[in-house]
């Protein structure tokens, strides 16, 4: 029988560091309850002498009796030729993995192996008294193997009838037990078991609509609650019926997400739950008010376990962990990060990086800050992504701007959620004690659906006048004299193809349309009284000042095409942020510079609508 030490694919460096610091922990604890044990030497051919990637195999005639991999039996040592997908349950593989090895190296672990057996059960009996639970939503998706309890061994109608809890009456929910804690585990790994797609939206389809809102008792209680009113009883007994009607208002659904809430591991599920919720709305997957209605009530519940309190602000750096920086590159979704050195640029020297993450979810970053320090409000992205300067030892005296340059939510079930006001608020006042010199805040950000709002007016223009009238007669007849053709079909064609830019007269020619253009889609273009553009309602609402619009700020063919390569600067004036707030929200005015207002008026004169 030959043992093999093939080491699990996703065992980094890091892992097999700690692992080797508690298989040397074990040791010492072993000597001093008195079991003898030969002297730990770390043999140069051992497991941690060799590379963490490497897949390597020892025989049973080159084992050594004390080896420090000894304690990473657990989950590390394999029999060569054992099926891999057949492979045990993580508390059942260490006594496993001992017996091979005694088998195999035979008189030499005679001493050593039934101590370790007896030591890793005890581990296992606590474990199992503390976190079968933790295991259970650890786990991750079921694949259907037989200690999961695959998807289908129960059905979809039978799960949900035992996982969601019923509504208890009114008079004793504050004495109805909890749920048992295993219907939530199960009901994890049935939802993680099912493939992405059709079954998953049957499964949330069904949710949503058979375990909602009683309207029975909706209608009863609001019924009690008018005639409270109509007979003028006295205040305690119209506030009680109001009571009463407020929590039969709560759909069934809720107690079950309140119950995974509580779990180990289960605001990550819920998180990702949700994810699954908004991207299925949005391909039209799952459908209808139930599930809209079901969203939001998530949303909304989450909102509150993603309070500010709950959140910790922390700042990556070279040094951080790679997972951390891995994850960060990914979720970049304004300006991607080509390579490691655009990642290191951007963390390095004039440059802050800032994540939230929850205490439920540690070191898991949920949305990202990224941040420049220059000496002026800049106007250019490529000055900040795409110029990589020499690396040098930061100035302080050269920082008195910072610009907020990018900002990405990383779990989409987080959407709606509020959390990059506080994010950006929580990084002013950590650069203010960090950088006290610094008293301009700004950003520099893109202007997306610009360029697709711009090509349906024209569109819209051409079906009612028969013609374009956005742009004066002396800018059609420049552009006609570059293009040799004027007409609305022509413009479209230029603006929906990035090699406009290729030409310097074109360039010239567009430039004064598109900014006013631009300052008028910003300013005027509304959505129920407030911004059309959504970056812009963003920081809008955060109290900031639309302050610049930058020409040929973004010459990327993601800018070109989504913007017309412009970008806008919102700035921060810190001492009117609430009032401007205030009056954005209250009046739906937006506060505007100069530059901007000048633009508008521009538009407003030459450009009709």
């Amino acid at each position: 029988m030959v043992v093999t030490g093939e080491k699990d694919p996703g065992i980094t460096g890091l892992h097999s560091e700690r692992l080797k610091e508690r298989a040397l922990r074990t040791i010492k604890a072993l000597r001093k309850e008195g079991q003898p044990t030969a002297p730990v030497k770390e043999q140069p051919n051992s497991a941690f002498s060799r590379p963490p990637h490497s897949r390597w195999r020892r025989s049973a005639s080159h084992a050594a009796p004390h080896s420090p991999a000894l304690p990473l039996l657990a989950s590390d040592w394999r029999v060569r030729g054992a099926s891999q997908s057949a492979r045990p349950l993580p508390l059942r593989g260490r006594c496993r993995g001992l017996a091979q090895l005694e088998a195999a190296v035979g008189g030499g672990m005679s001493r050593l192996v039934p101590c370790l057996r007896s030591r890793l059960l005890l581990c296992e009996c606590r474990a199992v008294s503390r976190g079968l639970l933790r295991v259970s939503l650890a786990a991750g998706p079921c694949r259907g193997t037989a200690g999961c309890g695959a998807a289908s061994d129960v059905s979809m109608e039978e799960l949900l009838s035992r996982s969601v809890p019923p509504l208890p009456p009114y008079e004793t929910k504050e004495k109805a037990p909890p749920p048992a804690e295993l219907r939530g585990a199960e009901f994890v790994r049935y939802y993680r078991g099912l493939p992405a797609g059709p079954p998953r939206a049957e499964l949330l389809t069904r949710l949503a609509r058979d375990f909602g809102v009683d309207h029975g008792r909706v209608a009863e209680f609001s019924a009690k609650v008018l005639q409270a009113r109509e007979q003028q009883r006295e205040l305690g007994a119209l506030l009680q019926a109001e009571d009463r009607l407020r929590y039969y208002l709560n759909p069934r659904y809720r107690g079950l997400f309140q119950h995974l809430g509580r779990l180990e591991g289960g605001l990550r599920f819920l998180v990702e739950l949700r994810g699954d919720l908004v991207e299925g709305l949005a391909s039209k997957a799952v459908d209808g008010p139930h599930v809209k209605e079901m969203s939001g009530v998530l949303k909304n519940m989450l909102s509150e376990w993603f309070s500010t309190g709950f959140l910790n602000l922390e700042r990556v750096t070279w040094q951080s962990p790679c997972e951390v920086l891995q994850k960060i590159s990914d979720s970049e979704a304004v300006h991607p990060v080509r390579n490691w050195v655009d990642m290191k640029r951007r963390v390095g020297s004039y440059r802050r990086c800032y994540f939230f993450s929850h205490c439920a979810i540690p070191g898991e970053p949920l949305i990202v800050l990224h941040v420049a320090l220059t000496s002026d409000i800049s106007s250019s992205i490529q000055a900040i992504v795409k110029e990589v300067e020499p690396l040098e030892t930061e100035d302080a005296d050269k920082i008195t701007t910072a610009i907020f340059y990018s900002i990405s939510l990383t779990q989409q079930g987080l959407q709606g959620v509020e959390l990059g006001t506080y994010l950006i608020k929580r990084v002013v006042k950590e650069l203010q004690k960090e950088l006290p010199q610094i008293k301009t805040f700004s950003t520099l950000s893109p202007i997306p659906g610009f360029t697709k709002w711009l090509v349906g007016l024209l569109s819209s223009q051409t079906k009612e006048l028969e013609k374009n009238e956005l742009f004066t007669e002396s800018e059609r007849q420049e552009l006609s004299q570059i293009t040799g053709d004027c007409t609305t079909e022509t413009l479209k064609k230029l603006l929906n193809n990035n090699e406009w830019v290729r030409s310097e007269k074109l360039v010239n020619a567009l430039h004064s349309p598109l900014m006013r253009l631009c300052a008028w889609y910003l300013y005027g273009e509304k959505h129920r009284g407030y911004a059309l553009n959504p970056v812009a309602n963003f920081h809008l609402q955060n109290g900031s000042v639309l302050w610049r619009i930058n020409w040929m700020a973004d010459t990327s063919p993601r800018g070109i095409a989504a913007a017309c390569g412009m970008m806008v600067n919102y700035r921060y004036f810190l001492e009117d942020t609430a009032s401007n707030s205030a009056a954005y929200l209250g009046t739906k005015a937006i506060k505007a510079s100069e530059q901007v207002l000048s633009l508008v008026s521009q538009f407003q004169q030459n450009s009709k609508l």
